[in-house]
């Protein structure tokens, strides 16, 4: 089941990656009501109840992995809560039901001022090496609308080929298969990345000695 995330937190340089809680659905739904994301994720606006449900059924789903991205340096100085922090998400899906180990990713850097400043790269490689590691994930797909250009130029630097392009829905496919090679340069783009437990970090500074 896919709740192998609900309390776990990667930090990495800039961005650090928390399970999508209640907490975070507001700043989410607030991002979700900009048409430009609403194009860019192919996706219809939905209320703040149908958001919170939505959170619910994919926190609950096995074939769905979601991390919410947060901005590492804000978040780190304990300055913010999550909300404040957040930057954008990203997903796996499962979308192959004969074939487990393959993932579907999805990135979303939802604050303009934080797109095109390697957010997005390394939030994907980390979602990438933590699919390889806990998840048997073998094989990534991407599927990016054709005039994101910023999106498929990324995936491209992080070794994804070009497989098919969908006129009717103007979607680029991409396709990275991690062979021994692909696998040890994702570990090796990710090994500055610490897992830590979501709750520890959540209580109290004192809590955990009793």
């Amino acid at each position: 089941a896919m709740k192998i995330n609900q309390n776990t937190v990667l930090q990495g340089q800039k961005v650090t990656l928390v399970p999508y809680t209640s907490a975070h659905v507001p700043r989410y739904h607030e991002w979700m009501q900009s048409e430009e994301l609403q194009h860019l994720t192919a996706s219809e606006p939905l209320s703040l109840e149908q958001e919170y449900e939505m959170q619910r059924s994919w926190r609950d789903d096995t074939d769905k992995c979601t991390f919410i991205v947060l901005d590492t340096e804000r978040w780190s100085g304990q300055v913010c809560a999550d909300e404040d922090c957040m930057v954008g998400d990203v997903n796996l899906f499962l979308t192959d039901t004969e074939d487990p180990t393959l993932g579907e990713i999805e990135i979303m850097i939802a604050e303009p001022n934080y797109r095109g400043r390697g957010f997005g790269k390394e939030a994907t490689l980390m979602m990438m090496s933590y699919g390889v590691r806990n998840l048997g994930i073998t094989k990534f797909e991407a599927k990016i609308g054709q005039e994101n250009e910023a999106s498929i130029c990324m995936f491209k630097k992080l070794h994804f080929k070009e497989v098919a392009v969908n006129s009717v829905f103007q979607e680029v496919t991409l396709r990275l298969d991690v062979s021994d090679q692909e696998r040890r340069w994702l570990l090796e783009e990710t090994n500055h990345v610490e897992e830590k437990s979501y709750v520890e970090l959540k209580l109290p500074a004192g809590v955990l000695e009793t």
